[in-house]
C-alpha cells in the first residue's frame, strides 16, 4: 500500500496573495502521488501473482493504469486538500489484496510482496532521475517537477518501510511471527501512530532529509555516469 504523510520544512507558508500559487502545487502533488502510486501497487499485484496469489489479476490490479490504484479520498481530495494548506500532504493509494493462503512461502511470500512496492519506488525514483536529465536542456520547468518526483519517490520507498500498519514494512511484522492479534490491535491505531510520529517527532524531518539525500546520490551517479 502507497501512504504518503508528508511534512515540508522548507520555507515558511505562503501569503494569502499566493493562493493561487498553493492551487499549483496542490495540483501538481496529486499529479506525482498518481505517477507514484500505481507502479508501487502494480509491484504488489505483480509480484503477489507471480507467488501464485491469482487475487489481484481477478481484481484488475495487474496494471500501471493509475485509475485502477486510485483511491479517491486518499489519492486525490485528501492530498489535494493537505497540499492547499502548505504543509506537505497526506496520501495513499488503493491497497493491493492478497490471499497468504495462496502464495508460496505464506507469511515469507506476503513479506516479499510488500517489500516490492518501496522498491519500485527506488526504481522510478532512478527512471524520473534519468528523464530528468534528458529534458533538462529542452524544458527546465518538466525538469523541475520530475525531480521532485525523484525526491517524492524515495520518501514513499522510505516511509512505507515503517514497521506500522497499514504500511508495507509492517507485514514484515507478520513474516517474523509477530501474533496476529497483537498486529490486528497496532493496526487499530497504526495511522494515527504514523501522523503524530511524522508531525510531532523528527523522524519526519530525518525521512525528508534522507529522501532529499538520496535524490542528490542519485544525480550524481547519472553525472558521473554521463561524464
Amino acid at each position: 500500500m502507497a501512504v504518503s504523510v508528508c511534512r515540508w520544512y522548507g520555507p515558511a507558508r505562503p501569503s494569502p496573495a499566493m493562493h493561487s500559487l498553493d492551487f499549483q502545487a496542490a495540483l501538481l502533488n496529486v499529479l506525482l502521488l498518481w505517477i507514484l502510486t500505481a507502479p508501487h501497487e502494480f509491484a504488489h499485484a505483480w509480484v503477489a501473482t507471480r507467488l501464485g496469489d491469482d487475487t489481484p489479476r481477478l481484481e484488475g490490479r495487474v496494471t500501471l493504469n493509475p485509475l485502477a490504484h486510485v483511491d479517491w479520498m486518499g489519492t486525490a481530495i485528501l492530498p489535494f486538500a493537505t497540499s492547499l494548506l502548505g504543509a506537505g500532504f497526506l496520501g495513499w493509494g488503493r491497497p493491493v489484496r492478497t490471499n497468504p493462503a495462496k502464495l508460496r512461502g505464506g507469511l515469507n511470500g506476503l513479506a516479499v510482496v510488500s517489500l516490492a512496492g518501496p522498491f519500485s519506488n527506488v526504481i522510478m525514483a532512478v527512471i524520473l532521475a534519468l528523464v530528468t536529465v534528458a529534458t533538462l536542456s529542452a524544458s527546465p520547468t518538466l525538469a523541475q517537477f520530475l525531480a521532485r518526483g525523484v525526491e517524492l519517490s524515495l520518501y514513499l520507498a522510505i516511509i512505507n518501510m515503517l514497521p506500522v500498519p497499514p504500511l508495507d514494512g509492517s507485514k514484515l511484522l507478520l513474516a517474523a511471527r509477530l501474533p496476529t492479534v497483537v498486529y490486528m490491535e497496532l493496526g487499530r491505531f497504526g495511522f494515527m501512530l504514523l501522523i503524530v510520529l511524522v508531525a510531532v517527532t523528527r523522524l519526519g524531518l530525518l525521512m525528508n532529509q534522507w529522501s532529499y539525500l538520496g535524490t542528490r546520490a542519485i544525480f550524481s551517479l547519472l553525472h558521473l555516469g554521463i561524464r
